[in-house]
């Protein structure tokens, strides 16, 4: 046993021992009992209960012994007020709050409807309801779909169904009046999402506010973008319509559906329970246990703030909510039906940890742990901004301690999260330090799976999760994916490039501790399994099975991956630094490395095992690998998804080492039954890498962009465009200012994806003395005349 899995598993014994210790039946404790046809006015006992939590609550901090549990009965409790838990309520007693022996018990953060409905028409129905708007309608049980174009499709890959003609003159003109409807787009790289609320329209042009919910504004989707919330689309069985202005739901009800029957709820409140104290006086020693939380309102619209210079912002709100606590713990719940985020485990919080947990159907991100920025010395906010050398504060860690520390996720089911907002994830990390992670299984996502933002503070334990179908709605991006814009990083790559070199101390002034991600299995089919983007640095990688999207480096120093298996792909080495001390030995690749714009290949590159020898050689020719082997890996059982090799295999002679393969995902046997498994893959002889054709224009080197990895590389919206590789000094075009690595997305405003599309309007441009390009460079168009004479 290593010295870090000892240490973590000592760790994780004493918080197990803590928490046992809290319930047993050694300590003196005081019961109180809730029941849905309980009374406020009562003891709070089982023969009499109270009726409300926050009745229950009250009698907390006057109980006659230091532990205290309230029992919830059966039944569904429609929470009034947010349910808000401080030190000042409580005062210093250990406190659970939990289903009497485990009944089926129901936070719901709507209100229940009682109606009279009315046709309207020949499909709508109507009926008034007073008080509160709302923007989301559950009728017996189920999701109903605001009013939309296009229609709701659940086939379509990205928001249920998107149209270009989304917000044309013609539909507008269609509306009386949009004002309160809402614009929803992919970003126009697919990097997230954004989200407007129309004011109104002039004639047919539309007027809208938001977009504030991604940290790279670079503009809509020209395609992938929906609008709801407009009457004038109210034209399809299960959708509904709420006027405000006459408290009218009106909705189309799909065919032999009883209205006089049906239970309605609709949405209330954005946080059903906060758990939060002060910075001088944490809230401690509180777990939630075995409840179902339900229905929150949607939060796309609420104040984003910016995580970094990661693509992120964040609404800082949560269906449960944490702030300046201590030990607390969220165990054995369910978690669905919810407009936004899940668990959020914000700024101080030390020792939390999420158990057991089913958290599935939800808006945004299932678990997050985020920290403040004004615990970061010298943060810097948007991709493109940062802090000069001369004003940086240079002193290492974090300037205060509002950050989550040593908390857990551990063996939760999250599935179908993001299903509004598609910048989201399973578990997110920023901000932190020392968050472990383990035996989760994450599916059906839009985007990641686990996310970290940034280098701050590092430490974190990634370990036996399984996480897949992944990347579903989006772009250029990972199972797994990582930022590290931390303050050596720079938008510029040659001016970073000279920083680091002449400061190297700057790479783990952030990035304090190493983030080990190990017994993983991850599987993207839309990007990568491992994705280390943009300066992530100081990580160790050992111990997974990748089974489609392969691992990629981007920029960054001090990885080491190590003893994994990367099925049907291999090893992406993008833009590396020239003392990058990046390791990548004793794995499994089945295809070629896949570099782009590597001129040094870090400190140690061998003792790998390849699929063929033509592979092998290939990598030789770098420099490296020059102790690897090729051949069979000689799977024991692929089909089954035991990756472990034979006896004889070649891996071993390389230095791979065989480990388990079934202790992946929840291990919790009641959620282990409902949890999905990643499609295994069907091991491919296909091992050619991409045969890509170089060609030279105008006396300069260029090439079709080359696929996803080109995409990531040069941050493009989609996979077109033609790189320029070189640009000789006696070339027509060397006083142009074209650059090596520059991306020619467009000519004379037309759009090119090839080679042969940008000499094809060349030729038709030939009376021209110059031409203007647009080109990609630091993931911004830049403007450029080319001389044709």
């Amino acid at each position: 046993m290593t010295c870090l899995s000892q240490a973590i598993r000592t760790v994780f014994k004493g918080t197990l021992l803590g928490w046992l210790g809290f319930a047993t039946p050694a300590y003196a404790q005081t019961r109180i009992f809730v029941s849905p046809s309980g009374s406020d006015t009562q003891a709070g006992t089982l023969a009499l209960p109270v009726a409300t939590l926050e009745k229950a609550l009250e009698k907390v901090k006057t109980a006659p012994q230091n532990e205290v549990h309230i029992y919830l009965r059966k039944g569904t409790y429609y929470l009034a007020k947010t349910v808000r838990i401080t030190p000042h309520i409580i005062g210093n007693k250990r406190l659970l709050i939990s289903a009497f022996q485990n009944e089926s018990v129901e936070l719901n953060g709507g209100r229940k409807l009682a109606l009279r409905w009315q046709k309207s028409g020949d499909r709508i129905w109507v009926a008034n309801v007073a008080g509160e708007p709302f923007e989301q309608l559950y009728i017996n049980g189920k999701k109903q779909v605001l009013a939309r174009y296009p229609n709701y499709d659940s086939t379509a890959r990205v928001f249920n169904g998107t149209a270009a003609d989304a917000i044309s003159r013609t539909r507008i003109s269609r509306w009386k009046n949009p004002s309160g409807g809402y614009l929803h787009a992919i970003h126009q790289h697919e990097w997230g999402d954004f989200h407007y609320r129309i004011t109104g329209k002039s004639g047919d042009t539309l007027t809208y506010e938001g977009g504030w919910q991604n940290n790279r504004p670079m503009g809509i989707h020209k395609n992938q973008r929906f609008v709801e919330n407009i009457y004038e689309e109210l034209d399809a069985p299960g959708e509904w319509f709420y006027d405000k202005a006459t408290q009218t739901l009106s909705f189309i009800p799909p065919s032999g559906f009883d209205l006089n029957s049906a239970v309605v709820d609709v949405s209330r409140l954005k946080s059903l329970v906060e758990l939060v104290g002060t910075p001088k006086t944490p809230l401690r020693q509180v777990r939630i246990h075995g409840i179902r939380l339900v229905n929150t309102e949607r939060t796309f619209m609420e104040p984003y703030e910016p995580l970094l210079r990661s693509d992120w912002m964040l609404y800082r709100g949560a269906a449960i909510y944490l702030e300046n606590t201590e030990n607390c713990r969220i165990e054995a719940c369910e978690l669905t039906h919810l407009g936004g985020n899940a668990i959020l485990v914000s700024r101080y919080n030390r020792n939390t940890s999420v158990d057991g947990c089913h958290i599935h159907h939800i808006g945004a991100t299932a678990i997050g742990f985020v920290g403040d920025t004004s615990a970061v010395r010298s943060p810097a906010f948007r991709y493109e901004w940062f802090v000069p050398y001369a004003d940086m504060d240079l002193r290492p860690g974090s300037k205060n301690n509002r950050y989550p520390a040593n908390c857990t996720a551990s063996d939760n089911l999250i599935h179908h999260t993001g299903e509004i907002e598609k910048q989201s994830t399973g578990v997110e990390i920023s901000m932190a330090s020392d968050i472990t992670v383990r035996h989760n299984t994450i599916y059906q996502l839009p985007r990641a799976g686990i996310n970290i933002g940034d280098g701050t503070w590092g430490g974190h334990l990634l370990e036996f999760n399984d996480v897949f179908d992944t990347v579903l709605e989006t772009g250029d991006h990972g199972s797994f994916n990582s930022w590290g814009r931390d303050r050596f990083w720079h938008p510029n790559r040659k001016t970073m490039d000279s920083l680091a070199a002449a400061h190297p101390e700057l790479i783990k002034l952030d990035a304090q501790k190493p983030v080990v991600i190990r017994n993983n299995r991850f599987r993207c089919d839309h990007g990568w399994d491992i994705d280390l983007d943009d300066g992530s640095s100081n990580y160790i990688i050992f111990n997974n099975v990748l089974l489609n999207g392969g691992l990629k480096f981007r920029e960054g120093f001090y990885r080491t991956a190590e003893n994994n298996v990367i099925v049907n792909n291999s090893f992406h080495p993008h833009v590396w630094f020239k003392n990058s001390e990046d390791v990548f030995r004793k794995n499994i690749v089945m295809r070629p490395y896949f570099p782009i714009q590597i001129a040094h290949w870090g400190k140690e590159i061998d003792h790998n095992l390849f699929p063929d020898q033509t592979a092998l050689q290939k990598a030789q020719q770098n420099g490296t690998d020059l102790h690897s082997q090729f051949g069979d890996p000689q799977y024991i059982n692929p089909e089954q998804g035991d990756y472990r090799v034979a006896q004889i295999s070649p891996a071993l002679a390389a230095g791979f080492q065989n480990f388990p393969m079934n202790q992946f995902g929840v291990q919790k046997a009641s959620l282990r039954v409902l949890a999905r498994s990643p499609k295994l893959p069907q091991l491919s002889n296909d091992r050619k890498e991409s045969n890509v054709t170089e060609k030279t224009w105008l006396g300069i080197r260029i090439r079709n962009v080359n696929g996803l990895g080109d995409r990531s590389a040069f941050g493009l919206p989609d996979e077109k465009g033609i790189v320029v590789l070189t640009v000789p000094k006696e070339s027509k075009l060397a006083t142009s200012g074209l650059q090596k690595d520059d991306v020619i997305r467009t000519i004379n405003g037309t759009d090119v994806a090839t080679i042969a599309q940008l000499e094809s309007i060349q030729q038709q441009l030939h009376f021209m003395s110059t031409i203007p390009v647009g080109v990609m460079r630091n993931q911004r168009i830049i403007d450029i005349q080319l001389p044709m004479k």
